[in-house]
């Protein structure tokens, strides 16, 4: 769906139906499912995973629309028939394969419809690398110092920023060199990055997997204590922002 629409942003974390869900005469949300319950869609970006429900749902969007009552646009992260068919017939733009998760309610957003892209206002992304290094059954946890910029006191893997012109795994080998003070080779695992939102960051985490010879390492002033912790005991520390999604995808069933 083509056109563009800025405002402040309504987030509903769970699927919507918009027959029975919203009420098309005040525009307010009527599931008890959203987070959002009682409020009003109307001149906001609204933004929820994906549609549910029956197919009139689309004509419950545009009922919203001849009332007055549409939101200024719809973000979604799959995109969804019903929804998408009641966007069109209402002249909403609307996004798809977005991270709705990474949208916060009041945050500003504009959407852009015709390119596929969704901005927020304020919002920085920051590429970060994080490695877990791996011996024989346990793997090593940092915790990061009173020193550092970000997440004092929590406990995480071998990480840091991406510097410009670095490619991940060169950042990730560099990180482990200067951290650890170890010579990292070839990664056993990489997965796709993952995003999570901290305030008015996204770090976006490229993650590796090594496996290491020997569980003797010197940490630099970033950090001021570390641990070889079986996998399954990881729940046990605080660690920062999506340490657990990330460890658990390098390392399988590990992880509970």
């Amino acid at each position: 769906m083509g056109g563009s629409a800025r405002g402040k942003a309504m987030v509903c974390p769970a699927p919507l139906s918009f027959l029975g869900g919203v009420d098309p005469s005040s525009g307010k949300i009527l599931d008890p499912d959203c987070a959002v319950h009682g409020s009003t869609v109307r001149g906001k970006i609204l933004c929820f995973p994906y549609g549910r429900g029956s197919t009139v749902g689309s004509y419950a969007i545009y009922q919203l629309r001849l009332n007055g009552k549409a939101p200024a646009a719809i973000v979604n992260r799959s995109a969804e028939p019903i929804i998408a068919t009641g966007a069109i017939m209402s002249d909403i733009p609307m996004v798809d394969n977005v991270d709705t998760s990474l949208i916060m309610n009041g945050d500003s957003v504009v959407v852009e419809a015709s390119s596929g892209t969704v901005e927020l206002k304020g919002v920085r992304e920051r590429h970060v690398v994080t490695s877990i290094l791996r011996n024989g059954a346990k793997m090593l946890l940092l915790r990061r110092s009173e020193e550092v910029g970000s997440y004092q006191r929590q406990w995480a893997g071998v990480s840091g920023f991406i510097e410009e012109g670095e490619t991940d795994i060169y950042a990730a080998r560099r990180e482990i060199a200067e951290e650890v003070g170890l010579i990292a080779t070839k990664p056993t695992k990489h997965i796709s990055p993952e995003s999570f939102r901290n305030g008015d960051t996204v770090w976006t985490v490229h993650a590796f997997l090594f496996d290491v010879a020997t569980r003797r390492i010197s940490t630099d002033w970033e950090h001021d204590e570390y641990k070889w912790i079986r996998p399954d005991e990881l729940a046990q520390y605080n660690t920062v922002p999506g340490l657990g999604v990330v460890a658990k995808r390098l390392l399988d069933e590990s992880i509970p």
